[in-house]
């Protein structure tokens, strides 16, 4: 039996209230690891007992539902003169039973209350049980599909905030990037039918569409399976109903012309799922249904009788309830539109009970509005109004509240999802090489001046393929990029996982080896350049074989990564002159390079007399044999987003193939400060012809960007490369030389005034530090508007203070905390306009400065 049938089963049998069967079939639960292929690495038996849990748990509540009772032992029906609502369950009596070990078979003449608290008590520690597998798990999809299938369950025990939280859990694990697969579908599919039974249609159609699309998209993938066909044909069906359902909503609320569309597209999807289905399967009457429905809908009231009153009669001899109640309820909507009121009622009563008696509260309300609707029209207000009562008393008064929430729960964490997924992407793309995807520079000069400062001894091995030029001339630039690729797969293949591989620029890659020698370096590199060497490279079309050399320098105390760099680079060099296809390690004790010029720190002194060298081979052009030394000026690398302050200054000039760039400027009586370009409202263009005019007029001057939209952040690093610093919460760059730093600066607060006024801080020349190490207090108090005050009472430096706009209700737009920070008699403390990050951490920077002296 494939993985997954068995709990497919039992949720089918759940689902149509077939409680003994489900118990029969969660015996061989244990068995069925989980419900569909699982990494190896998340621990299937967790995750298969979990779903084990899951479902019993669902059946425990789905038996407590039958005796009138909730999860958590309330009663379920509401109290009447006739029939006052039982007492609560009392759940610790529940677990005394489980504890005692008591077995159900007997109990047979115990108190049946006894019996229910001690299913509700095993149904929640079951429950805790599967969150507590689920949340240990790595795989969100996992997650996701467990905590839709629990708010299920907290749906039948009408916990409707519990569902919600747990729906929107699941929703925010849900990234659209994830790969199709039948998990994925059906977890969609969940997750849209909570959403339908929360009356929240939009959204739940929204996730079933999805689910519908990713069914199509895992089909595509084996297209002779036809158990995949009949997926895509069970959740078409599934977006039909929800369109239909849509579409009958908006009838009701007399708005014809918006629901015809929704009931045109259910018609599309029954009749593509028709297509699909084999004769015979359980899905064709389904799809049957819902294709009536959606001509009763169209006003085709004779074209759906008929068929209707087949599906009647077909799911009558099934266990299928639900569909039963489906199609009661569709073919007495069609008998009242073609104005056969007694059968319209015979149908419609039969579809209430249904719904009633299984849980589905959307059928129910539709049979009670249904009934309602055609009493009135029979003028037969007496049954009328029994029906009416009950429809307003059905929590319909709750609906708008459990919207509401919903999404304002949905959009905040949206918002938060679309936040962290735009400052990913900025970082993939600024700290990663789009053709091998390994790190590009940027990150390997910020990771190497980590690993450094942390006080490790990383090794660094400096690749570069030889002859490049010459591979690119014998298969063309693609058959480079393939090459490139193939070189990099071979070196991540070769190292350690704590090992990082990075591409440079161009053919040369480098390799970060933490707390690594160079003997040991150099053993892992000769098992890498013979793997290169050894490659069929004729798959690629080349005749000969790609060969690399490599350069290997270990850091020691009071390396920098300049230095580090160009000790490594100075032996890549010699692998070079001594004929290429070798590893070179360099073996002094200290990796200092003397000399008085930059260019001998960056080369090396000139190789010794005994140094190898092939006097026959020709000197190559400058893609060989100016390996990484001209690269190393090329600016300062800004460290990961977000993190860090501005890097020590370049060595020298950048090649010519690049405009010069500045050093980096040290303090001086006058420091040079940054330009600014506010981004806000501007287009990407805009902004990126504003940073190249302030950058050619003040060449000597970092120009600022802020409130920038993440594209143009993306088209800044793209542009300007290593010569950007960026920080993603504060949706701020900064362009060119960064100031070194002298003052230090606190800032204290959060939000994306802060951030933007620590980043300014930084790039105008301060270390950003806690507060007790700062010379100066940038205060971003948000709503209490006395917390400057009092930080200015316990500290003898000065105050920044901004205030922001998005204070208390009945502030006037932040007006209020402003006026009470300026009312405010501290000494030493200065305001700020509103919501004035870049003056804030300007002047903070001077004033830290001035006190570094």
């Amino acid at each position: 039996m494939p993985p997954g049938t068995l709990h497919q089963r039992v949720t089918a049998a759940l689902a149509n209230w077939q409680l003994d069967d489900a118990e029969e079939l969660l015996a061989d639960v244990e068995r069925d690891p989980t419900p569909f292929d699982a990494p190896e690495t998340e621990g299937p038996a967790d995750l298969g007992r979990a779903w084990a849990d899951t479902l019993r748990a669902e059946l425990l509540v789905r038996r407590l539902r039958v005796a009138g009772f909730t999860l958590v032992g309330d009663p379920l029906g509401p109290a009447s003169e006739a029939a006052p609502a039982p007492a609560p369950l009392d759940l610790h009596a529940g677990v005394a039973e489980l504890i005692e070990g008591s077995a159900e078979d007997d109990r047979e003449d115990d108190d049946p209350r006894a019996e229910s608290a001690s299913r509700a008590a095993l149904a929640i520690a079951l429950v805790r049980s599967a969150k507590a597998a689920f949340d240990a798990t790595d795989d969100d999809l996992q997650r996701a599909a467990g905590l839709a299938r629990h708010a299920r369950i907290e749906l039948l025990s009408r916990r409707i905030d519990a569902a919600m939280d747990e729906a929107v859990e699941a929703a925010s694990l849900l990234d659209p990037l994830l790969p199709p697969s039948e998990l994925l579908v059906d977890t969609l599919s969940t997750l849209a039918g909570v959403l339908a039974d929360l009356e929240l249609m939009p959204l739940a159609l929204d996730y079933q569409r999805r689910a519908h699309e990713t069914a199509v998209a895992t089909a595509a993938l084996t297209p002779d399976d036809g158990d995949l066909e009949v997926l895509v044909a069970a959740h078409a069906t599934r977006l039909g109903e929800l369109c239909a359902e849509l579409g009958e909503g908006l009838l009701d609320d007399g708005a014809p012309d918006s629901a015809a569309p929704h009931f045109a597209e259910a018609r599309r999807m029954a009749e593509r799922a028709l297509e699909l289905l084999p004769p015979g399967q359980p899905g064709v009457v389904y799809a049957q249904v819902v294709h009536g429905w959606a001509l009763v809908g169209l006003s085709e009231h004779a074209a759906a009788a008929g068929p209707l009153r087949a599906a009647v009669r077909i799911t009558s001899a099934t266990a299928d309830r639900a569909l039963l109640s489906s199609a009661q309820l569709a073919l007495g909507r069609a008998l009242r539109r073609q104005g056969d009121g007694r059968g319209a009622d015979e149908h419609l009563t039969q579809a209430l009970a249904l719904s009633t008696e299984h849980g589905l509260p959307r059928v129910r309300r539709a049979a009670l509005r249904e009934l309602c609707t055609l009493h009135s029209e029979l003028d037969d207000a007496g049954r009328a109004l029994p029906y009416l009562q009950a429809y307003i008393s059905d929590e319909l008064d709750r609906v708008d509240e459990r919207r509401t929430r919903w999404v304002e729960l949905f959009g905040r964490r949206k918002s938060l999802l679309e936040t962290e997924r735009a400052a990913g992407q900025l970082r993939r793309q600024a700290y990663e090489d789009p053709l091998t995807h390994l790190p590009n520079r940027r990150y390997a000069e910020a990771r190497l001046d980590g690993l450094l400062s942390a006080g490790s001894a990383p090794a660094l091995a400096v690749v570069d393929v030889d002859r490049f030029k010459s591979i690119n001339d014998a298969v063309g630039h693609p058959g480079g990029d393939a090459v490139l690729r193939v070189v990099a797969e071979l070196l991540v293949d070769g190292v350690r996982d704590t090992d990082e591989v990075c591409r440079w620029a161009g053919d040369e890659f480098v390799i970060l080896l933490p707390d690594t020698t160079a003997e040991q370096a150099e053993r892992a590199l000769e098992r890498i350049r013979t793997a290169i060497a050894t490659y069929d490279w004729s798959e690629i079309g080349l005749r000969k074989p790609v060969t690399i050399s490599v350069g290997i320098a270990s850091a020691a105390r009071g390396d920098d990564r300049r230095t580090l760099f160009a000790a490594a680079d100075g032996v890549l060099y010699d692998a070079k002159r001594s004929g290429r296809d070798r590893v070179v390690r360099l073996s002094a004790v200290t990796q200092t390079r003397a000399g008085g010029s930059p260019l001998d720190a960056l080369f090396g002194p000139p190789p010794a007399a005994d140094t190898p060298n092939d006097a026959d081979e020709p000197t190559e052009p400058a893609e060989d044999d100016d390996g990484f030394a001209p690269l190393l000026a090329e600016g300062p690398a800004d460290p990961p987003l977000g993190l860090g302050g501005p890097v020590d200054p370049p060595l020298g000039p950048l090649p010519a193939a690049r405009p010069a760039a500045p050093p980096v400027l040290r303090e001086t009586s006058v420091a040079v400060e940054p330009e600014l370009v506010r981004g806000a409202e501007l287009s990407t263009d805009q902004v990126l012809a504003l940073v190249r005019t302030a950058r050619q007029e003040r060449p000597d001057r970092p120009v600022v960007v802020l409130r920038a939209s993440s594209d143009a952040l993306v088209a800044l690093a793209a542009e300007h490369d290593a010569y950007t610093t960026m920080d993603a919460a504060a949706k701020a760059a900064a362009v060119g030389p960064v100031i070194e730093p002298a003052g230090r600066v606190a800032v204290l607060g959060e939000g994306p005034v802060a951030a933007e006024t620590a980043f300014v801080a930084r790039v105008a020349g301060a270390e950003v530090v806690p507060a007790e190490d700062a010379d100066v207090v940038v205060v971003v108090p948000g709503l209490d508007a006395t917390l400057p005050a009092r930080i200015a009472a316990g500290t003898d430096v000065p105050v920044v203070v901004v205030p922001t706009s998005s204070g208390q209700s009945g502030g006037f737009a932040g007006l209020g905390a402003l006026l009470t920070m300026l009312s405010t008699p501290t000494p030493g403390v200065v305001v700020s306009s509103l919501d004035d990050g870049w003056s804030a951490g300007l002047f903070a920077a001077r004033i830290s400065r001035k006190a570094a002296g």
